[in-house]
């Protein structure tokens, strides 16, 4: 998640500088290759710029209707971290709280009712990061996966941020340090990790009534916050394994070029009627007016997979460490973790 302010010029360059190249060479191919023709009495491409213009226009509501629902998903993501974040609060606070002595005939010593606090909580914060790091796993449609071009620019944004990508040493850090050896053994090899520990979490809380350290209201309450963490993932998973429907995203991207194909041919039969040298004022304005289009189309393009690990994505790691500071403050725990800092006005 970018969070500077305003996009500085370099970053706005980085983010179309490659698209600036070819969009510059087709503006002055067009009119030189008319004005060619014109020198020979060659009127044949002159193309009037109402249809042109409608082309614009069309293209313009289906990019508009790219971008909203691409908007959607990054937002409905992060409203689902959010959702994440209050859930995990609530778990830590109930953990303490509904977790003691008061229903048992032979009280445990206060070691075994901390341990068993501790238990609950590392599991979550390791589900945390068990969830964040499979979300974090590369589809077919993303851009990691594209074509050469698009794939090395994603691969040098990844290396310029550093942290809180896929197959980082976080992840690998945390679950052992959250869990006992012998259930990261069991769990590393499961198809769904963050499932498991969310059903490993459910099968302690019934040992625990079993021992009496929770009743029957306070075992629901918590397996209802259980439930809410796979309402979450799920929702998460949705988004994730779910792509913004292809032919919306894939035939925007052929309307836009089809448009910025057009766009030169109608501009210079314009300008050319001001003056004799018209045609050429049109190179300017075919970039200017191609590259607001190509920018709505990369902006809708690079928002739908909010789970890709790239700038504009949900910032995972970091509000995985804030629910962990969190957490260990309530054990009572001094030595925390820092808070996840921005990398080149980037926050993973």
């Amino acid at each position: 998640m970018f969070v500077r302010k305003n996009f500085t010029f370099k970053g706005v360059m980085t983010f179309s500088g490659g698209h600036l190249i070819w969009l510059i060479a087709w503006a002055t191919l067009v009119p030189l290759f008319i004005e060619f023709l014109h020198s020979k009495k060659i009127y044949a491409f002159e193309v009037p710029w109402l249809p042109v213009s409608l082309v614009g226009t069309a293209v313009a509501f289906y990019v508009g209707f790219k971008n909203n629902s691409s908007y959607d998903r990054l937002w409905e993501a992060r409203k689902i971290w959010g959702a994440i974040v209050n859930s995990s609060r609530m778990w830590g606070a109930s953990v303490r709280g509904f977790v003691t002595n008061q229903f048992r005939d032979e009280e445990a010593s206060e070691e075994t009712i901390t341990g068993v606090h501790k238990r609950l909580v590392y599991r979550h914060i390791a589900w945390l990061y068990s969830l964040r790091s499979q979300l974090l796993i590369p589809t077919q449609w993303e851009h990691i996966n594209q074509g050469r071009l698009v794939r090395r620019k994603t691969k040098s944004s990844f290396k310029s941020y550093g942290i809180g990508l896929y197959g980082d040493d976080v992840t690998a850090y945390e679950l052992p340090r959250c869990l006992p050896k012998e259930e990261v053994d069991r769990l590393i090899n499961s198809q769904n990790t963050a499932t498991q520990i969310i059903d490993q979490q459910a099968q302690d809380l019934k040992e625990f009534r079993k021992q009496n350290l929770i009743d029957d209201f306070r075992h629901m309450e918590l397996q209802g916050i259980l439930n809410d963490f796979y309402t979450h993932q799920g929702k998460a998973e949705r988004i994730k394994k779910f792509p913004l429907p292809r032919q919306y995203g894939s035939m925007s991207l052929v309307f836009v070029g089809l448009f910025i194909f057009l766009l030169p041919f109608g501009l210079v039969t314009e300008f050319h009627d001001l003056s004799e040298w018209g045609a050429w004022l049109s190179i300017p304005f075919t970039v200017i007016v191609g590259w607001v289009f190509l920018m709505m189309e990369l902006i809708g393009d690079y928002s739908e997979n909010p789970f890709e690990g790239l700038g504009n994505d949900i910032p995972m790691l970091s509000l995985c460490r804030t629910i962990e500071i969190d957490l260990l403050e309530m054990l009572g725990e001094k030595d925390l973790p820092e808070p996840i800092k921005p990398v080149k006005d980037v926050l993973m």
